[in-house]
């Protein structure tokens, strides 16, 4: 067995959707027994690790938490890990233990051209909370490769490199009212219908549209939930509507316009920055490793959903997103990971942290 195969065998059996501390513990462990390079754990639970001198800093960026396993992906402590038809069965096969133990490998085992920073945040699937405190805390490499899903984007089984994907504004229209009795309707202010007034705003907004490295990103913005009224005979004086908005780079849709209508006030819940590549010279060379490590034909595409390279990018680090995990795999029942796959992302990553 490889040693990226064993290491994700064993990150992916140890649970970390209540607490991270056991897996970051053994990302910890593993670093500073398998490599020379400093290694520190700070306060939001993260593990960054550095080695080599240069006058540019890489990371290798992954993390270590995980959403909840189904009821049967649990026993004795553990999670089940199995290898079935080819391919790694268990919760954080995909996202993304997998990755993290390939880069944690490609960081041990490459002959850095310059600084390499390892780092596994926690709480990514928290609205990466690791990834701000450690932004907080100064974690600023000039590049990094965030080790979420890229594979299977252009060509089934095929490694690409996502240089850009979108973020998600998630946001509340908190509308006001006066109650009244049903059968004298005009004697208060229907808050169920100025919510109506306002989604009709919402629908007739633009979705924002924007372009990185010559790939088009289309946003999109919904209404996904409404709810309001307390009885069949109650004119409701509160109803709440729920948008949901996936951002590009640079544009946002001007939901701000819902607050025209009497009694709306707009609440932005979670913003989950968008991400772009603003140097093609760095995409291309990530794009040669992928050609270089596979038989199959990479290449530059887009994300649908946020990752902790949104937050880095914000922070001003050119960031690409290279990993195994295939769309639809994460955060399922049966999420999988293909262990050949894992192997060329290690690779990729070596072969990324070698270069100039």
């Amino acid at each position: 067995m490889s040693d990226t195969l064993e290491l994700t065998r064993r990150l992916v059996s140890i649970p970390s959707h209540d607490d991270e501390r056991a897996a970051g513990d053994a990302v910890a462990s593993w670093l500073r027994a398998e490599t020379d390079a400093a290694v520190r754990r700070d306060d939001a639970g993260n593990v960054i690790a550095r080695r080599g001198t240069g006058d540019r800093s890489l990371a290798l960026v992954g993390h270590h938490d995980v959403v909840a396993p189904a009821a049967d992906q649990a026993e004795h402590g553990e999670y089940v890990v199995e290898e079935r038809e080819g391919r790694l069965y268990g919760r954080g096969a995909a996202d993304m233990k997998g990755s993290l133990a390939a880069a944690m490998v490609a960081f041990r085992d490459a002959a850095p051209a310059d600084e390499l920073v390892f780092a596994s945040f926690a709480g990514e699937e928290r609205g990466g909370v690791g990834a701000r405190a450690a932004i907080d805390d100064g974690f600023a490499p000039d590049y990094a490769v965030v080790g979420e899903g890229s594979t299977g984007y252009s060509a089934p089984g095929v490694t690409d490199v996502a240089v850009a994907h979108k973020g998600r504004r998630g946001s509340t229209l908190v509308v006001r009212g006066e109650s009244a009795h049903a059968s004298e309707p005009t004697a208060g202010e229907n808050a169920v219908y100025r919510a109506c007034d306002a989604v009709e705003v919402v629908q007739g907004l633009d979705a924002p549209a924007a372009t990185a490295l010559g790939l088009e990103l289309q946003g999109s913005v919904v209404v996904t939930e409404i709810e309001g009224g307390e009885g069949w005979n109650v004119i409701p004086d509160r109803c709440e509507a729920t948008v949901d908005e996936r951002t590009v780079p640079g544009e946002r849709a001007d939901l701000e316009q819902a607050e025209s209508v009497p009694g709306v006030e707009w609440v932005v819940d979670q913003d989950l920055p968008p991400m772009a590549c603003d140097d093609a010279d760095f995409a291309a060379t990530v794009l040669d490793a992928a050609r270089a490590a596979q038989d199959g034909v990479p290449e530059h595409v887009a994300k649908p959903h946020a990752t902790d390279a949104g937050w880095l990018a914000a922070a001003g680090t050119t960031c690409v997103v290279c990993g195994a995990a295939e769309p639809g795999e994460a955060h399922t029942d049966t999420e999988s990971v293909d262990p050949d796959v894992l192997e060329r992302c290690e690779r990729i990553y070596r072969r990324v942290a070698e270069s100039r």
